[in-house]
């Protein structure tokens, strides 16, 4: 079984950065595919980013890249989400999310274990 926990929201002035980090208890982290999802009230889940464990490879969500940017510590177990230039259009709350597979899943019903996410708020 594996828990996820993030970390690092909070409230940020547009222009500013945060690096959010989720911490994985259970086994084999560094065998799971990690990816990072955001929920703004009355929307969707969506996809923000994801790691592969197969070969570290990246993906993100056409909008973000350039801004945001996944990483993985798997000593640490964590995986990280470091975003710069924020906009108030990124406020919500971020989940981390993991996966057995390899392949960079970019939809929420390709992860199985869930965080309980983090509150990202960036004021104009």
């Amino acid at each position: 079984q594996v828990q996820l926990v993030e970390s690092g929201g909070g409230l940020v002035q547009a222009g500013g950065s945060l690096r959010l980090s989720c911490a994985s208890s259970g086994p084999s982290f560094s065998r799971y595919t990690m990816g990072w999802f955001r929920q703004a009230p009355g929307k969707e889940r969506d996809f923000v980013a994801a790691t592969s464990w197969f070969d570290d490879s990246t993906r993100y969500a056409d909008s973000l890249k350039g801004r945001f940017t996944i990483s993985r510590d798997n000593a640490r177990n964590t995986v990280y989400l470091q975003m710069n230039s924020l906009k108030p259009e990124d406020t919500a709350v971020y989940y981390c999310a993991a996966r057995t597979g390899a392949a960079l899943g970019t939809t929420s019903t390709q992860y199985t274990y869930w965080g309980q996410g983090t509150q990202v708020t960036v004021s104009s």
